[in-house]
């Protein structure tokens, strides 16, 4: 079986914690190689950002490719700019197929741009399509601060115009299969939910003392952790205003502890630094916790293992997430995680089991969760081991087999 993966706007390959860099291209990564290792051929399609990167690299294992495709600039684009160049990137998918001789057997693309150039080539190919959206547009709306934070229309219609053509559409949870019903009116069949996986051979619980050598961690000798894009929706200021009120406590006279924010770009100029990283750092300084806050910036996908170790408590305290990859990273690898209830992140962590849940947008609420664990080792020690074995429900090879039967559903044939 061939399939073609399309990830149009971002390469499974880039450094993990940029502006559009996070748990899809993960997922991409992760799922091509598994399905490699099952024997089936995936080429990954994505719009190539910088003409110094080979246009094909085989870095996923078993002969699968990712194929940089150019498509205007190659440069990265404004994603209202992107919009305008996807008939030309299915035309250059066309061509680079039709050089190759080969034929495939299913489209599985991800995010709304890669579903119009799906619809495309479904009907030059004649093969069925299998859509993945990862975040809604709508849900992004509902929890928007500002208009800076709002989708437009062409977001909007675009995930109306995929879902109408998709063939089948993967929910990452219950949560987003109710969201693509009510909000967006798709017919419950055409549904099916599969979360995303965890490589239980990378993610798992590297001893305390190694995992911070291997990070070169020094100075208090207790870890906070975020990882994630830094934007509005990722609520680390709520994070920030939580850790500002532990330590008004005096809980953390005793106890030792920092917070490790990953992703962004902390140490750019100013007059190119994100308004949301500004925005952080001038809070951190305005609750006088600048001491405790390190800003690690974005950190490759290997090196997330000893992070996650090393860490006493995740918190993911974001005000929507349609899963949350980071937090089954960090339970495979023994570490519990506090993050808000909302979208997938209420269904993945186990309240009281693998970790805890706490409203969003409530820095109170965070503030008593973290002065829970940090007053009791013993039960984060038992979180976190809690939370291990409940991650390996999520092992890839047990995703992918789901994912699997959904492309002999669409094609007709075994793989």
């Amino acid at each position: 079986m061939n399939i073609a993966m399309f990830s149009y706007h971002t390469c499974p390959l880039a450094t993990l914690g940029g502006k559009d860099t996070g748990g899809m291209n993960v997922y991409v990564a992760e799922l091509t190689r598994e399905l490699g290792r099952e024997g089936i051929h995936v080429d990954v399609f994505t719009r190539s950002q910088d003409e110094h990167v080979p246009h094909v690299i085989h870095s996923l294992g078993y002969g699968n490719r990712v194929v940089h495709i150019p498509a205007g600039p190659e440069v990265p684009l404004p994603k209202p700019e992107l919009a305008s160049y996807i008939p030309l990137f299915a035309e250059e998918i066309q061509r680079f197929a039709a050089e190759k001789g080969i034929q495939y057997d299913l489209i599985h693309s991800h995010y709304w741009m890669s579903g119009i150039a799906a619809e495309i080539l479904k009907t030059v190919w004649n093969v069925p399509v299998l859509q993945m959206f990862h975040t809604l547009g709508l849900m992004k709306n509902r929890i928007a601060q500002s208009p800076e934070e709002m989708e437009g229309d062409y977001r909007i219609n675009g995930e109306r115009q995929v879902m109408r053509t998709a063939d089948k559409i993967v929910a990452a949870t219950q949560a987003e299969e109710a969201q693509l019903e009510f909000l967006y009116g798709v017919e419950a069949q055409k549904i099916v939910t599969i979360p995303p996986g965890v490589d239980i051979a990378r993610f798992y619980p590297i001893p305390d003392d190694e995992a911070k050598e291997a990070i070169g961690h020094q100075g208090c000798p207790r870890l906070l952790l975020f990882v994630g894009r830094i934007e509005p929706l990722k609520g680390v200021d709520t994070l920030i205003r939580a850790l500002a009120l532990v330590r008004q406590s005096g809980i953390l006279e005793s106890e030792c502890y920092s917070l490790a924010i990953i992703g962004g770009e902390p140490d750019a100029p100013s007059e190119v630094m994100s308004a949301e990283m500004a925005r952080l750092q001038a809070l951190c300084s305005e609750l006088g916790i600048g001491d405790l806050v390190v800003f690690l910036g974005k950190r490759a996908q290997e090196t997330l293992p000893y992070y996650y170790s090393a860490a006493d408590i995740l918190i993911m305290p974001s005000h929507y997430e349609s899963f949350g990859m980071v937090a089954l990273e960090a339970m495979a690898c023994g570490t519990p995680v506090i993050a808000s209830q909302v979208g997938g992140l209420a269904f993945l962590v186990q309240d009281g089991i693998t970790g805890f849940v706490v409203p969003g947008g409530d820095p109170l609420a965070l503030s008593k969760t973290l002065t829970r664990l940090i007053q009791q080792p013993e039960l984060r020690e038992r979180l976190g081991h809690q939370a291990a074995e409940y991650a390996k429900w999520y092992s890839w090879d047990k995703i992918t087999t789901r994912i699997k039967a959904v492309y002999e559903e669409l094609t007709g044939q075994p793989e």
